[in-house]
């Protein structure tokens, strides 16, 4: 859509994937938590509920797939998946693998600590990664 933007919050704490399911693909930029967030691209939406139902089913259907295959890469024994928007009110989801030895465990990861960036190395093998992995057959 010509009109959407994404919110400058999550535009400066993350790392662009890609597109799946009419939503923008993005990598948060803490090297603590393999962590993404889809955000489905339409302008002024905020609930899950606003989404119209192919649109809901499209995004819980990519939510189900990421958490499966982000569970997989990552071999964590707990995905964590919200939508809370406290802070950034643009509809976004949250797709966090936890493991019990991350620095947050067994707490939520917000207000945790500062986040730790990925190196350019990092992040350009984490996209590619995650882009062959998780959106290739999309």
């Amino acid at each position: 859509m010509t009109d959407f933007e994404l919110d400058p919050r999550l535009a400066q704490d993350t790392l662009e994937v890609g597109h799946i399911a009419g939503c923008r693909l993005l990598l948060m930029n803490d090297a603590r938590y393999p962590w993404l967030i889809l955000v489905p691209e339409r302008p002024n939406l905020r609930e899950l509920h606003d989404l119209s139902d192919d649109e809901f089913s499209a995004v819980t259907g990519a939510i189900k797939h990421l958490s499966a295959g982000l569970q997989a890469l990552t071999e964590a024994p707990k995905m964590n998946v919200a939508a809370l928007g406290n802070q950034v009110p643009m509809l976004h989801i949250h797709i966090i693998a936890r493991r019990p030895d991350d620095p947050s465990w067994p707490g939520p990861v917000w207000g945790n600590g500062a986040a730790v960036a990925y190196t350019q190395d990092e992040q350009n093998v984490l996209v590619a990664t995650l882009q062959e992995q998780l959106l290739a057959a999309d």
